[in-house]
């Protein structure tokens, strides 16, 4: 099943244009790149709507601070974080569904 579409045009710069050219599949590009802007824009309103601002200062602290670990770690210590991380997140869904009403 297809999910309804909306056709749109765009006036685009020159260097944005060409980097489409060498997509096969632009629009799916596309989607994909403003979706990840929605999900960005969506964890900003829920920070905030919790207490907390993200700014562009915080944001770029956060990149160097990451940029540094990545350093400092080896490949194994980051797949084994992930992995704890990975297990905590399906475990935490996991008790929201049983905590959910039934339909």
């Amino acid at each position: 099943m297809t999910s309804p579409v909306s056709k749109r045009s765009f006036s685009l710069p020159q260097d944005v244009a060409e980097r489409l050219e060498h997509e096969p599949n632009a629009s799916a590009y596309v989607v994909s790149a403003i979706r990840d802007r929605m999900r960005a824009e969506d964890l900003d309103a829920e920070l905030a709507r919790r207490g907390m601002t993200v700014t562009a200062e915080g944001r770029a602290r956060a990149r160097a601070q990451r940029a540094r670990v990545e350093q400092e770690w080896t490949p194994g210590r980051r797949a084994a974080l992930r992995e704890r991380s990975r297990r905590a997140a399906q475990e935490m869904l996991g008790e929201i569904e049983k905590q959910a009403p039934a339909a």
